[in-house]
This record gives structure tokens, sequence and C-alpha cells, in this order.
């Protein structure tokens, strides 16, 4: 439909892991830069809101979708952006709406029918297991880097199946 294919050498596994296992936004993702990925030190620099710079682990598998988009599926282009169009003319993406149209089509893709259908979604799931794993609201919000402890309540939705399951029985009346 949009001309993508899904491969581990084309931006849409490297785009996914960064948002699913980093909690980047869809900004941070498109205009996401060659020379902010260090990796001898295993990290990559992400600008956030209001232009703070965040310097970030760089799990191995998100690192290796990367390498292999920058080997094997990334246009050539002086472009310093990481990602960029595939179709003319070659370019790092104008928008984050790019992202999310890739989150879309791939989800599509893979025939996954989620309740919103992009990229921010996966702040939410990732901040919704960190949770059912027993991180803290403070771990949480430090790794989706929020300045206030109150936006993290939003993105943290509790597991009520699970919570049902560790509920102890009430006792039926005081006889």
């Amino acid at each position: 439909m949009y001309g993508y294919e899904l491969s581990r050498n084309n931006s849409f596994c490297a785009i996914v892991l960064l948002l699913a296992r980093l909690g980047l936004r869809s900004g941070e993702v498109a205009f996401l830069e060659l020379e902010d990925i260090d990796w001898d030190a295993g990290q990559v620099s992400v600008r956030g809101k209001r232009d703070q710079r965040t310097a970030l682990p760089l799990p191995s598998d998100v690192g290796a979708a990367i390498a292999a988009y920058l080997r094997g599926g990334r246009p050539r282009s002086t472009s310093r952006r990481v990602f960029l169009r595939n179709k003319a003319p070659i370019r790092g993406f104008l928008s984050q709406c790019a992202v999310g149209s890739i989150v879309r089509h791939a989800l599509q893709h893979a025939g996954i029918q989620a309740p919103t259908k992009g990229a921010h979604q996966f702040r939410h799931a990732l901040a919704t297991d960190m949770l059912r794993h027993g991180a803290s609201l403070t771990e949480i919000g430090e790794v989706l880097r929020h300045r206030n402890p109150q936006t993290t309540t939003i993105y943290a939705k509790v597991d009520l199946t699970a919570l049902r399951t560790l509920a102890l029985p009430w006792p039926r009346g005081g006889r």
C-alpha cells in the first residue's frame, strides 16, 4: 500500500524497536541523526521536548536493527538523518507524521488491531509493561523523560486482569 516491505534491513524494524524498547516520541525518531548514535558507548542521544538532549542506552537488538538498515536499507544520501524517505526526493522525514504512517502500516501488515494506530501507543505500552514488572511510577517517568510526575500516571495503565488474580477473596459477612 505504501510501497514499503517489512524486512530486517529496512527502517520499519528499527523504528518500531526505537519506539517500543526506548519509549521514544515519534519526533525523536524522525529527527534522529547519524551523529546521535555512539556505537562504541552503546548509546543514542535524543533531542526531546524543548530541545533537551538525553543519552539513552542502546539495547543490542535496537542497535542491530539500526545497523542492518544503515548497511542494507538506507538510500544513498548526503542527509545526516538516520531515517530517510525511500522515494524521491530522498531526504529526512519532514515531520513526525512519517513515523506514525510507518507504524500504522506495520500494524496493518502484521494484522494487529490496535485501539490507536499511532506511534505514541508504544510509550503507553512500555509504561504499562514496566508497571507490570514492578517498576515504580518514578522509574517509569525517568525512562519516558517526563518532567511532571503526574504525566506518568496517564501512561501507566493498571492491568485489572492481573490485579484480579492477586486479589484475596473477600469474606462474606461477619458470621
